[in-house]
Protein backbone atom coordinates (compact mmCIF):
# COMPACT_ATOMS: atom_id res chain seq x y z
CA UNK A 1 0.00 0.00 0.00
CA UNK A 2 1.09 3.30 -0.77
CA UNK A 3 1.89 5.66 2.10
CA UNK A 4 -0.24 9.07 1.73
CA UNK A 5 1.57 12.28 1.15
CA UNK A 6 1.21 14.38 4.51
CA UNK A 7 3.79 17.25 4.73
CA UNK A 8 5.78 17.00 7.83
CA UNK A 9 4.84 20.40 8.77
CA UNK A 10 1.47 19.55 8.62
CA UNK A 11 -0.35 20.34 12.00
CA UNK A 12 -3.09 17.84 12.67
CA UNK A 13 -6.14 18.75 14.63
CA UNK A 14 -9.40 17.13 15.47
CA UNK A 15 -12.51 18.47 13.36
CA UNK A 16 -14.52 20.85 14.80
CA UNK A 17 -17.71 19.15 16.83
CA UNK A 18 -14.85 15.80 17.49
CA UNK A 19 -14.30 14.62 20.73
CA UNK A 20 -11.28 12.38 21.72
CA UNK A 21 -12.56 10.80 25.01
CA UNK A 22 -12.02 7.36 27.22
CA UNK A 23 -15.52 5.13 26.82
CA UNK A 24 -17.01 4.97 30.32
CA UNK A 25 -18.03 0.99 30.28
CA UNK A 26 -15.29 0.27 27.93
CA UNK A 27 -12.36 2.16 29.14
CA UNK A 28 -11.31 2.27 25.81
CA UNK A 29 -10.40 5.59 23.72
CA UNK A 30 -13.01 6.98 21.50
CA UNK A 31 -13.91 9.39 18.61
CA UNK A 32 -17.40 11.55 19.28
CA UNK A 33 -18.75 13.41 16.71
CA UNK A 34 -21.85 14.52 14.94
CA UNK A 35 -22.72 11.24 13.10
CA UNK A 36 -21.15 8.61 15.82
CA UNK A 37 -18.83 6.86 17.74
CA UNK A 38 -15.59 5.48 16.24
CA UNK A 39 -13.38 3.25 18.59
CA UNK A 40 -10.11 3.68 18.44
CA UNK A 41 -7.01 1.38 18.43
CA UNK A 42 -4.19 2.29 20.59
CA UNK A 43 -1.80 3.22 17.78
CA UNK A 44 -4.83 6.13 16.70
CA UNK A 45 -5.04 6.80 20.23
CA UNK A 46 -1.58 7.52 20.83
CA UNK A 47 -1.32 9.51 16.78
CA UNK A 48 -4.60 11.61 18.31
CA UNK A 49 -3.45 12.27 21.42
CA UNK A 50 -0.38 14.11 20.02
CA UNK A 51 -2.52 16.25 17.98
CA UNK A 52 -2.02 19.30 20.37
CA UNK A 53 -0.45 21.78 17.62
CA UNK A 54 2.47 19.49 17.37
CA UNK A 55 3.46 18.59 13.77
CA UNK A 56 3.31 15.43 12.33
CA UNK A 57 7.10 15.07 11.94
CA UNK A 58 7.33 16.28 15.74
CA UNK A 59 4.17 13.40 16.27
CA UNK A 60 6.10 10.60 14.49
CA UNK A 61 9.47 11.54 16.61
CA UNK A 62 7.67 11.60 19.97
CA UNK A 63 6.81 8.28 19.30
CA UNK A 64 9.75 6.58 17.86
CA UNK A 65 11.13 7.83 21.13
CA UNK A 66 8.57 6.86 23.36
CA UNK A 67 8.47 2.98 21.56
CA UNK A 68 12.00 2.52 20.17
CA UNK A 69 10.83 1.54 16.30
CA UNK A 70 11.68 2.13 13.50
CA UNK A 71 11.20 5.16 12.17
CA UNK A 72 10.53 5.03 8.87
CA UNK A 73 7.93 2.19 9.12
CA UNK A 74 6.42 4.09 11.77
CA UNK A 75 6.10 7.11 10.04
CA UNK A 76 4.35 5.33 7.28
CA UNK A 77 1.79 4.10 9.79
CA UNK A 78 1.29 7.51 11.35
CA UNK A 79 0.61 8.92 8.05
CA UNK A 80 -2.19 6.04 6.59
CA UNK A 81 -3.47 6.50 10.15
CA UNK A 82 -3.66 10.30 9.88
CA UNK A 83 -5.16 10.05 6.22
CA UNK A 84 -7.95 7.78 7.58
CA UNK A 85 -9.23 9.66 9.55
CA UNK A 86 -9.47 12.41 7.21
CA UNK A 87 -10.80 10.52 4.82
CA UNK A 88 -13.38 10.33 7.21
CA UNK A 89 -13.25 14.37 8.28
CA UNK A 90 -12.85 13.93 11.73
CA UNK A 91 -9.30 15.86 11.65
CA UNK A 92 -8.20 18.77 9.79
CA UNK A 93 -4.35 19.40 8.66
CA UNK A 94 -3.28 22.61 8.82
Amino acid sequence: MQTPTIAGSAQPKLTRGVRLQTDSKTGNSVLLFPEGVLELNETAQEILTRCDGRTVSEIIQALADEYNVDLEMLAADVRQTLADLQRRKLIELT
